[in-house]
């Protein structure tokens, strides 16, 4: 199947997330059911592909495609994944391309006879250092093929080959992984997690009746019915069988989440670190209404991610809240993309504006972020012709100025709009940008007022693609991580793409 692009709330090419991972243990169960339901819920995390591995013991059987969770799997392909343990998986990609071989669960079957799938959210540092050892051993032959999570199978099941057990081989392989990383693995018979030392991606442990759940948010635990137990920790490993869950570290943890969870990936009905995402948002945009606050008649929120914001800055500067914008719910990933003809007509694929709402107000636009620009340029076009008399912009994030080499697909520095000119201060950057997309004006939340609304110390918080300060390290042989390199020591970077 050939993928799609990847289209935003406007119909627009968007930054890309990371993935979802989920895991459940429940004989006598319906666990590839309930794994579809856990991505179902994940489906937010990844877009590009999806693939359930279900394990009754004796054998491991994956199934997995291009697209949609519910474009992938129906009652036929669910019933033939009987077992009593699976891992799922929703994915976009970062290490390695858009192709079917790089969709997950990975599997690798070992010369004796263990079968070993898993599932990957997240992007190692050190992924050369690794795929060098693999090529090495000639346990990758297909370098197209070759993603982190190829390679961490990979090497897992030469362990595996060499003797150990599956818990064995990733107390060895575990360690040498550098970066950002959430797993969810099996052999058919235990649910193995594991999470990177810095703990950068949520990953939590959830309660069945009769089993337990490993997944990226408290919201698929709460789809499918189980109870939150705790979130796994940072550089924990868990094995979870017959004999009940089973833990080991394999790091001292040294906490970075990432903070753009809170801001825009995660969903809004998760909890991470005991603070829910939907008041931190909410939180963000109170504090938001303080630092930048603008004479408007209506406060109208991009749908969805900027809905919470968007109350929240309403509610602190008293300016009455409105749905300006209709989504269409049905749009999703589309497989048909429109011409160029198309597009100079001006077809909204997703985002329509409501003009009696509108027009001839002064708006309040509240958005989560601003990457590239294209998006907001395309919208505040849209509310003028639509009768906006003004449009103010408020953004519920700081400016975004570095790229992500932990998960998620951010643009490269060139193509960031933050990054579009030799700017000295931060003053320099919201004028300039407020004037590349035609707003009366523009501002966006500072780190440190985001950071008190998460309600977590910054110093257990990634801010990189705010601030550059990369705590897990670039990746070699990056090219995107030279051109950060090249930034940090005092270069600039031009814009390709405003």
């Amino acid at each position: 199947m050939t993928p799609a692009v990847d289209l935003d709330d406007h119909g627009e090419t968007a930054p890309r997330e990371e993935c979802g991972v989920f895991g459940v243990w429940a004989p006598g169960e319906e666990v590839s059911k309930l794994t579809y339901f856990g991505l179902f819920a994940l489906q937010h995390r990844g877009q590009e592909a999806a693939g359930i591995a279900v394990g009754d013991g004796e054998r491991t059987i994956v199934f997995k495609d291009m697209g949609l969770v519910s474009q992938i799997f129906d009652e036929s392909s669910l019933s033939a994944l009987q077992g009593d343990v699976a891992i799922g998986h929703t994915r976009y990609s970062t290490a390695g391309g858009s192709h079917w071989e790089n969709v997950q669960p990975m599997f690798r079957s070992t010369k004796n006879g263990t079968d070993i799938a898993l599932g990957h959210n997240g992007n190692l540092v050190n992924y050369q250092e690794l795929l060098d050892e693999a090529v090495g051993k000639q346990l990758i032959t297909d370098l197209e093929a070759a993603s982190d999570t190829a390679v961490m199978t990979a090497l897992l099941a030469d362990r595996v080959d060499q003797g150990m057990s599956v818990i064995e081989a990733a107390r060895d392989v575990a360690p040498t992984m550098r970066g950002a990383f959430c797993l969810t693995f099996t052999d058919g018979h235990t649910l193995y997690a594991a999470r990177d030392p810095h703990g950068v991606r949520p990953l939590v442990l959830g309660r069945l009746e009769r089993g337990w759940v490993v997944a990226s948010e408290t919201c698929a635990l709460d789809i499918v019915g189980a109870s939150f137990v705790r979130e796994i920790e940072p550089g924990e490993m868990v094995a979870i069988d017959e004999t009940g869950v089973h833990t080991e570290r394999f790091a001292e943890t040294t906490h970075k989440g990432c903070v753009f969870e809170y801001v825009y990936l995660a969903r809004p009905d998760s909890v991470i670190r005991g603070r829910d995402v939907n008041g931190t948002r909410l939180e963000i945009g109170r504090r938001l209404a303080r630092e930048y606050p603008a004479d408007g008649d209506i406060v109208i929120p991009v749908p969805e991610s900027g809905n919470p914001a968007a109350v929240g800055y309403a509610q602190e500067s008293g300016i009455p809240f409105a749905q300006g914008l209709v989504k269409n719910a049905y749009v999703g990933r589309t497989f048909i993309q429109p011409s160029q003809t198309l597009r100079q007509l001006g077809i909204r694929l997703k985002l329509n504006p409501l003009k009696h709402v509108i027009a001839g107000k002064r708006l309040i636009v509240v958005d989560d972020s601003i990457v590239r620009g294209n998006t907001q340029r395309a919208l505040i076009r849209m509310l003028r012709e639509a009768g906006a008399a003004e449009v103010h912009v408020r953004i519920a994030s700081p400016p975004v100025k570095w790229p992500c080499f932990y998960g998620i697909d951010f643009a490269n520095p060139g193509e960031l709009i933050a990054n579009s000119g030799d700017f000295q201060n931060d003053a320099e950057i919201v004028d300039s940008v407020a004037r590349a997309i035609g707003a009366d004006s523009l501002g966006f939340v500072s780190i440190e007022e985001m950071i008190e609304a998460t309600e977590q110390a910054s110093e257990e918080l990634c801010t990189a693609c705010f601030d550059g300060h990369y705590a897990l390290g670039l990746p070699a042989g990056n090219p995107n991580a030279e051109m950060v390199a090249k930034m940090q020591s005092g270069g600039t970077v031009a814009a390709e793409s405003k």
